[in-house]
């Protein structure tokens, strides 16, 4: 028997189970038909919880490296997640008085779909960005980009060669790293003395009410609460002093943090998430505990559709093909007899398949050549987006279908 995984946070064994989803491939790891009869790597995703500091986390099964490197999302591919990143950037410029002096440095930046607003506005900005194929999409959008894993070493680096940040930017990247406590130190090496640091994250508290389970693949590590993820800024130095609740990814936090020693009081909305995080039992092991049987629900529930929808006759297909949609499709062990194909914006994925279903990857427009009795919409989290982006599916009587947080047919 091996022994246990140590927590990332404190050090402690980690021996209490969360949530256990079997083996899974990396969920961006999409096949060309070229390697179709190849044999795929599969990984487990067995998430456990940490008796000593609560943090839920998946080991490193595989390295950030082999995951990040190379990465086939590309942020501006979703026009909501743009805007949001809009409102963000005219939001702090506002805040923060930026001007021409002023830097920006984003972590994570992947293909300029936040900095290009910062620069559109003359503000100096900085992208850093680990998957090189990404980078160069930012770079072309004329943003210098570093491309690097951030650690406290690389921090320095950065912060030596460009300055350091007035704000510092790390949008849906501190649960992608293994080591949160060298990520951390890496924010605090590139920001001022005075400045800013913010982070967005999916709430684990969402996640569990919103039985969420497959926003959990190997590119997420870490799945935080706003005490755990305080507690990990805190070893580094920063203080947080704010916190927003946002409706972006089913529910996400966006964490305002400045170094300890010039920290102000924190705002009235910490203690409110702190609250209602207390309330729902997170600050405790109770309140972790029987997520399982929700996701069993949501599995069958998923499997019932697809098998008396096949039973009918009736073709389906899927949008979106995000990472998210891949741990769903393998914990259920759906294949193509029961999603024959599924469509995507983004041409790096046309004409691949999914990992582990090898479920064929098209343009849109295939939807409305084949006319489709039911979609299952894989990115939930962009409902709204996509019931009007999709509204043209009625025109032959297509529905659509929503498998979480609860099977929900529109």
């Amino acid at each position: 028997m091996s022994s246990a995984p140590r927590c990332r946070l404190c050090g402690a064994g980690l021996t209490r189970t969360f949530v256990d989803l079997g083996m899974s491939p990396l969920c961006e790891s999409y096949v060309p038909a070229a390697r179709l009869d190849q044999a795929e790597v599969f990984y487990p995703l067995h998430v456990r919880i940490c008796d000593a500091c609560l943090l839920v986390q998946l080991p490193a099964y595989v390295a950030g490296e082999d995951i990040f490197s190379e990465y086939a999302y590309f942020s501006s591919y979703s026009d909501s997640w743009v805007a949001h990143a809009k409102r963000y950037a005219d939001a702090m410029i506002g805040r923060l008085g930026l001007t021409g002096d002023s830097l920006v440095t984003e972590v994570a930046c992947n293909d300029g779909y936040l900095l290009q607003h910062f620069l559109a506005a003359g503000i100096g900005v900085l992208g850093v960005e680990p998957a090189a194929n990404v980078a160069r999409a930012a770079r072309d959008k004329g943003i210098e980009t570093e491309v690097a894993f951030l650690g406290k070493d690389t921090g320095l680096k950065i912060a030596e060669l460009h300055g350091r940040a007035d704000l510092v930017v790390a949008n849906n990247v501190f649960p992608h790293v293994p080591d949160i406590l060298g990520f951390a130190a890496g924010l605090r090496a590139l920001v001022k003395d005075d400045g800013l640091v913010t982070l967005e994250f999916p709430h684990l508290y969402r996640l569990i009410a919103g039985r969420q389970y497959d926003t959990i693949y190997h590119e997420h590590f870490s799945y935080l609460s706003l005490l755990t993820a305080s507690r990990a800024l805190a070893e580094a130095g920063l203080a947080v002093i704010d916190v927003e609740e946002l409706a972006t990814h089913g529910g996400s936090l966006r964490v305002y943090a400045t170094p300890a020693e010039c920290a102000d009081p924190r705002g009235d909305g910490v203690e409110k998430v702190l609250d209602a995080e207390r309330s729902a039992g997170l600050h405790s092991l109770d309140g972790h505990q029987g997520f399982a049987g929700a996701v069993l629900k949501i599995k069958s529930d998923l499997l019932d559709f697809l098998l008396g929808a096949a039973r009918q006759g009736k073709a389906v297909a899927g949008y979106g093909a995000p990472g998210k949609g891949n741990t769903l499709l393998n914990h259920c062990g759906i294949r193509s007899d029961l999603l024959s194909y599924t469509v995507d914006r983004n041409p790096v994925k046309q004409g691949q398949f999914l990992p582990g279903t090898h479920i064929p990857i098209y343009a849109p427009e295939r939807l409305a050549e084949t006319k489709p009795d039911y979609i299952v919409v894989l990115p939930w989290n962009l409902r709204d987006e996509l019931i009007g982006q999709l509204d043209y599916v009625r025109g032959w009587g297509g529905r659509l279908v929503f498998p979480i947080p609860a099977l929900d047919i529109v």
